[in-house]
């Protein structure tokens, strides 16, 4: 048996708010922090209006901030990382006698097992991202059809 989103009968206009929220997180690409702020503006305007512009707001917003917190735990275990492995591999003379900054002798052998943790840190999070961009069009679309749509691995910061 399968399951389905069950359609409901919204107007024109409830449709359109609720893909243009989606959509608007979009703007990120554009604007620092425009998906956050462009959906927010949206919910709060129409949250009291419609139940399911309501439903795709939260959605939006949690999406959104789960997305954020995906990507911080990805840079903690990221960035040091390679700041770590960098440091290493940094001649000291080279900092307290201001000399050129070569690194001769980097043994990638014995850095290969932490930097492959770094390496799978920032390709999960091009992934992540890549995923998102499709993830935002296709609630978007389901948003216009009327449908509605959760997205998956969304932590529900702002309950239903």
């Amino acid at each position: 048996m399968e399951t389905t989103t069950p359609l409901i009968m919204e107007k024109t206009s409830e449709k359109n708010t609720a893909a243009f929220t989606h959509l608007s997180t979009l703007s990120q690409y554009i604007i620092p922090f425009g998906n956050y702020i462009f959906p927010l503006i949206i919910w709060t305007n129409y949250k009291d209006k419609s139940e399911f512009a309501d439903h795709h707001g939260k959605q939006a917003l949690n999406f959104q901030l789960s997305i954020l917190l995906y990507s911080l735990i990805l840079a903690l275990i990221a960035i040091p990382i390679f700041v770590t492995v960098f440091l290493q591999n940094l001649p000291i003379e080279a900092v307290f006698n201001d000399d050129d900054f070569v690194i001769r002798n980097f043994n990638i052998q014995a850095n290969i097992g932490i930097l492959s943790v770094g390496i799978t840190a920032v390709v999960l999070f091009g992934v992540l991202k890549f995923v998102e961009f499709f993830l935002v069009i296709y609630a978007s679309i389901k948003a216009s059809n009327g449908e509605l749509y959760k997205y998956p691995l969304t932590i529900p910061f702002i309950k239903n």
